[in-house]
């Protein structure tokens, strides 16, 4: 008899929402975390009263109502709306590209005035079937825009040249001729209150967990306790890189306590020029305060600097590369997961694919009702 019907490798989201599924239909659950905290990417401190986002900002929004009622039975959402804001050299855009955005970059007034100024600049370029990234984003929203607030931001995050990244990687760039600021168009958006750290905590309520436990370097012994195992972890990892190493892009922080009451006045700041080092800065006040509160009765404020960086072995993996290469050395990988019939492999590094939030969690709820939960 084994002592558990799932181990669950992994407390971030798909490994929390997995374990509660599970543990709701009867089940005995056991996760497990490498790190000494749940919640994966998504995790938060408390540091002066300010929530962190240790690992880069995470921003909850959805069009599915079944995943945003779900993570409403753990936590409360604020009411924060995205509005990042672009510098460049001093001069301050508005993110997503709207209205605002064009009269700055070219002084016109109507929708119609910007979407004819986009139209002559990709006329210029002569670009009709876009083929990389460059020539993708120039045909959305013209040279200009492209130089100044698309090109070297993209460089410094893929540490690769425009022209040599795919194009469906900007195809979903909001382009909007009128003045709405709300970078995600969901219906659904928010950060829960007290950070996501309470949120994840909710979900595992009941269900026993160990961090500073890591599956890999003792897998056998892991496996020998449960009928079953959720991985969340890198695929390669699991099959000790024996087909190679999927590549991934990885950002590091540079996180500072000041003792001000407001550094940038917004949550997020894009710096889209190719010289400063850093891809942006976030204000992480920002996050829990939005329109609510202008926040500046809390003396303090926590800023951080993300630095892109390639990925190397060690390295928190981020962003999957996904090249031809990488896509069917996964797809290898894959084929190997299919065989292991005790395992399922779900998440962000088990299928090695970019995921929000909510496609997360709607990936874990299906995959709990194929297991029959």
């Amino acid at each position: 008899m084994k002592k558990y019907d799932d181990l669950v490798v992994g407390a971030g989201l798909f490994g929390a929402v997995f374990a509660r599924q599970a543990a709701d239909a009867g089940r005995k659950v056991l996760v497990i975390d490498k790190r000494p905290n749940i919640g994966g990417n998504v995790y938060t401190e408390a540091v002066e009263g300010i929530q962190v986002h240790k690992y880069g900002a995470h921003i909850f929004h959805t069009n599915n109502r079944e995943v945003w009622d779900y993570v409403n039975r753990f936590a409360e959402f604020n009411r924060f709306t995205n509005s990042p804001v672009a510098n460049y050299k001093g001069e301050l855009y508005s993110l997503p590209f709207n209205m605002y955005t064009f009269n700055k970059m070219w002084g016109v007034v109507t929708p119609e005035e910007a979407a004819w100024e986009i139209e002559r600049q990709r006329e210029a370029a002569g670009i009709t079937e876009p083929a990389n990234l460059e020539e993708q984003a120039i045909s959305l929203v013209g040279t200009d825009i492209y130089e100044k607030l698309i090109k070297g931001y993209t460089q410094k995050q893929w540490g690769r040249p425009c022209s040599e990244l795919p194009s469906f990687i900007i195809k979903r760039l909001p382009v909007r001729l009128t003045f709405d600021n709300n970078y995600f168009n969901a219906l659904f958006q928010g950060i829960p209150i007290g950070g996501y750290t309470g949120m994840v905590a909710n979900m595992l309520e009941g269900i026993e967990v160990r961090l500073n436990a890591d599956y890999l370097e003792d897998k056998e012994t892991y496996d020998s306790l449960a009928d079953r195992v959720v991985y969340t972890g890198p695929i390669d990892a699991y099959f000790d890189y024996r087909l190679g190493t999927l590549e991934y892009r990885s950002v590091r922080f540079e996180t500072e306590l000041l003792d001000m009451p407001n550094f940038q006045g917004n949550a997020a700041v894009n710096y889209t020029d190719a010289e400063t080092p850093w891809t942006r800065i976030i204000e992480h006040k920002w996050f829990e305060f939005g329109k609510d509160s202008d926040g500046n009765d809390l003396p303090k404020t926590v800023i951080s600097r993300e630095y892109s960086s390639e990925w190397k072995p060690g390295d928190e993996p981020y962003y999957p590369v996904n090249n031809d290469k990488n896509n069917n050395l996964y797809l290898s990988y894959k084929e190997l997961a299919e065989k292991e019939d005790h395992v399922i492999f779900g998440g962000r590094l088990a299928e090695y694919k970019y995921y929000d939030m909510d496609a997360v969690i709607a990936s874990a709820l299906e995959c709990t009702r194929k297991a029959g939960l």
